[in-house]
């Protein structure tokens, strides 16, 4: 299998070629329903249906599922729709909005009512945990600086969802790599304290270190996320700024979204797999951490963004 590069084909057709058992890890957002036409015929996300555009990306991480070692994870970024007649801002670059796309002018999903939220994410979640897949965790991805949204009758959504999948019970997962700064009790809100299970007696305010020294509680063994190192281990809601990219490529991640998924999904050395590669973040970022990558991307006109981006020194001193 040929590393580093960027097939510019259909993924699925791609993903078919590939070994069994040959990537590490993959990090991917796919095209979400119905948001934007990005004028490709054989393009995932404007499927008649929910259902179908659910059935189409699970054929996808299927073959995602086979080409992964028996210790590899996916992190999947998928966002939400609702179900509406898909009106919205006119758009001038092709790579438009679906609520201007003939395509899907005014269509509705018999799935539900006018306004619902699809639910999506969990369509798919649910779809691949019942194919094989272990459901290990739902991250949340909370967008600090979120565009605001003409809407008068719910809250504006400022997230979306990383699902953390695994090919087997037990997989590589280095949460030494991705462990955050632990709150003391120096810094801790007053009286705020923490339960004897993880260190601290509520009346005495007792340090970690003092507890630990005098072996485990009656409530169990002490966790690694409970160690005096000053460090934590990573919380499942990860606030990230959306940044634009120049390359005007609509749907990019930031890089500090999927470093945590790279450094703690796979091995120095190892592979990431992207389907979607987009504008190439996955591959920077793999490649910037010392690992390599494979992917796909159907659109011709990213293939030179994606060399461009992914053209980076290696750092010497990467984990």
């Amino acid at each position: 299998m040929e590393l580093d590069i960027v097939y510019n084909e259909d993924c699925l057709q791609g993903l078919k070629r590939l070994p069994d058992n040959s990537v590490d890890c993959c990090v991917t957002s796919p095209p979400y329903y119905a948001l934007r036409d990005y004028g490709m015929d054989e393009q995932i996300g404007l499927e008649e249906t929910p259902q179908a555009h659910i059935d189409r990306l699970t054929d996808v991480f299927m073959e995602v599922y086979r080409v992964l070692k028996p210790t590899g994870t996916c992190w999947l970024n998928i966002g939400d729709s609702y179900n509406g007649n898909k009106k919205g801002n006119t758009e001038t670059n092709k790579n438009k909005r679906v609520a201007e796309s003939n395509h899907f002018e005014k269509k509705l999903w018999d799935g539900a009512k006018q306004k619902d939220l699809i639910g999506i994410p969990w369509m798919l979640a649910f779809t691949l945990r019942a194919k094989g897949w272990y459901l290990r965790q739902d991250i949340i991805w909370h967008k600090p600086n979120v565009m605001p949204e003409p809407v008068k009758d719910r809250c504006t959504k400022s997230h979306e969802y990383i699902f953390l999948l695994s090919k087997s019970e037990r997989y590589y997962f280095d949460y030494e790599q991705i462990q955050e700064d632990a709150t003391t009790m120096e810094n801790r809100p007053a009286g705020v304290v923490r339960n004897r299970k993880f260190g601290y007696d509520s009346k005495q305010n007792r340090h970690p270190e003092a507890y630990l020294m005098s072996g485990t509680s009656k409530q169990g063994e002490v966790s690694a996320d409970d160690m005096p190192t000053g460090k934590r281990n990573k919380r499942d809601v990860w606030s990230v700024n959306t940044k634009p990219d120049l390359n005007a490529h609509f749907a990019v991640y930031p890089e500090e979204l999927i470093r945590p998924c790279i450094l703690a999904g796979c091995p120095k050395g190892g592979v990431v797999l992207d389907p979607f590669m987009g504008s190439g973040t996955t591959a920077r970022v793999a490649r910037h951490w010392g690992r390599h990558y494979v992917g796909f991307e159907l659109n011709p006109d990213y293939i030179d963004i994606i060399r461009k981006k992914s053209n980076v020194e290696v750092d010497m001193f990467a984990q």
